[in-house]
């Protein structure tokens, strides 16, 4: 039998999506200090409170069991993923619209009851997945100086409704939270690159290459919604060579699925451009993630492989 790596799309981003990785993890991690400056008055602010707080919010971070709905040129598929402290596990529920015929839902058990089996391959897609985070981490510093940020409003913005995702075969509970208003209050920034800075190494020039707006909500800081786009073709190392073409687009969304609970549900990449300086890339994806559930911290990948082998997808 084929041994499988379970190669999660969420926690390795494809190598055109390099540039959306950093601002992934300041999605993910800005946080609340609301004796700081105002965003009118010091919008880097904002930006180097998300650092300061990041390793203090990853390790914070509770495991999460949720529903994953990829689409790109090849593929449409639905996945259920659970996070473990050994990294992520995932089983296909869905394909191209259709729920698993038999022989792609029993492929789906071989892999898992393949991977129970070899523990070194979950090692090595864990590993894969610290390297991006460090690769990420040491964007991350380097963001307060890389780009002027610039407030330009407070804006009606809504936090809480998270997408959905129809499940084949299983029918669709809509969901909410009401843990917040429907709609809140987001400062409204726009970023570009600043000119005077000099990216140290080839993994840091992506980041002279990009503009965009974000929405932060004003209550929590927590940053809602990302719009970026590339003004220039610019090079990127991120595990290879290569670089990516003017006109690139990246869209992330956070959900505020709880009190203190935000996650990402949406993400959006359209890029074009070459790897290894010959061949071509095209990436033209959309991800949604729906059903955030939290999951026992201390939960295993063995166990994790059980509770999806054993559970029907969330309704």
């Amino acid at each position: 039998m084929a041994r499988s790596s379970d190669h999660n799309p969420r926690r390795s981003l494809p190598l055109p999506a390099a540039c959306a990785a950093v601002l992934l993890l300041l999605f993910l991690t800005s946080g609340s200090a609301q004796s700081e400056p105002s965003p009118a008055t010091d919008a880097a602010a904002l930006v180097r409170r998300a650092v300061a707080n990041h390793m203090a919010a990853a390790a914070a971070h509770h495991p999460q069991r949720f529903v994953l709905h990829r689409k790109d040129d090849r593929r449409d598929f639905i996945q259920e993923i659970i996070e473990t402290r050994q990294g992520d596990v995932s089983f296909a529920i869905a394909a191209s619209g259709a729920p698993l015929n038999p022989e792609m839902h029993q492929a789906q058990i071989d892999r898992l009851d393949d991977l129970d089996a070899h523990p070194d391959l979950q090692e090595h897609r864990r590993k894969h997945e610290q390297e991006d985070t460090a690769r990420a981490n040491k964007l991350m510093r380097m963001l307060p100086d890389a780009f002027i940020y610039h407030y330009d409003s407070t804006v009606p913005c809504a936090v809480n409704t998270p997408p959905t995702i129809p499940i084949p075969g299983v029918q669709s509970v809509a969901q909410s939270s009401d843990s917040a208003p429907a709609s809140s209050q987001c400062y409204h920034l726009t970023f570009k690159p600043n000119p005077n800075w000099e990216p140290p190494d080839i993994e840091a020039k992506i980041l002279r290459g990009m503009e965009g707006e974000v929405l932060i909500e004003t209550a929590q800081e927590r940053l809602t919604s990302l719009n970026a786009h590339l003004i220039t073709d610019v090079d990127f190392g991120w595990g290879i060579v290569g670089h990516l073409d003017k006109g690139g687009t990246v869209f992330l969304e956070q959900t505020q699925m709880a009190p203190n609970d935000w996650e990402l549900s949406r993400m959006k990449l359209n890029f074009t451009g070459k790897a290894f300086l010959v061949k071509t890339l095209k990436v033209h994806l959309t991800e949604e993630m729906a059903h955030y559930a939290p999951v026992p911290p201390n939960l295993d990948y063995h166990q994790a492989i059980q509770m999806l082998k054993a559970e029907p997808p969330p309704k």
